[in-house]
Order: C-alpha cells, then structure tokens, then sequence
C-alpha cells in the first residue's frame, strides 16, 4: 500500500450497475395518496419515494395480489375502453362493458 495517494491524478468513472438500482418512473397519483405517504415518511425520516418504493417491494415480497371488488359483483376485472378517454377504464363482467360512472364517453 502507498504511503500517499495522490486523488486529483485518478481518473473518475460511473458506477456501472447505478442505472440498474432503480429505475425512474412518472406515474400519476392521486394528492391525498402523496400527502399519506408524505406524512408517513416524514414520522419515518425518509424521503417519500423511498416509503412507496419499500411498500411495493413488500407487496411484490410477498406476492400480494390487487384485488378490487366493485359493489354487487363477484368477478369483475379491469380493461382499458380504447373507444373512450386515456382515463376512461371500462369494467368487464362475464365478456359485458358496463360504463365507468364519471366518464362523459360512456354516460
């Protein structure tokens, strides 16, 4: 081992596994979502985006699964309407689209 090690002199280079630890995303949430995890994150003394990111990782660790009951159904699975808006999900029952309360398409 040297005696000194002279830094200005060395050459820096990237971390080559970096851009493979996380991976950037846009996703729209809704702001009570954020603010939830916000406050949580602040009790924590993490950033917000950690919070969620340890929550999903939780979930894909324990291989949870979504589950969304709609009121007075028993089998109802999510599929995006092409015909409608970007925010418009129509709601299959059984191989029958029923309209998305809300969406000014399917009223």
């Amino acid at each position: 081992m040297k005696a000194e090690y002279y830094l200005s002199r060395m050459k820096s280079r990237k971390n080559p596994y970096a851009a493979k630890l996380k991976k950037p995303v846009s996703m729209r949430l809704s702001e009570d979502i954020v603010d939830y995890f916000k406050a949580m994150a602040g009790d924590a003394g993490l950033p917000y985006q950690s919070l969620i990111n340890l929550y999903l990782r939780d979930c894909v660790m324990k291989h949870r699964k979504v589950r969304i009951d709609w009121p007075g159904s028993k089998t109802w699975r999510i599929k995006r309407n092409p015909f409608h808006g970007s925010d418009c999900v129509g709601h299959v029952q059984e191989n029958a689209t029923v309209a998305r309360p809300g969406c000014v398409t399917c009223s």
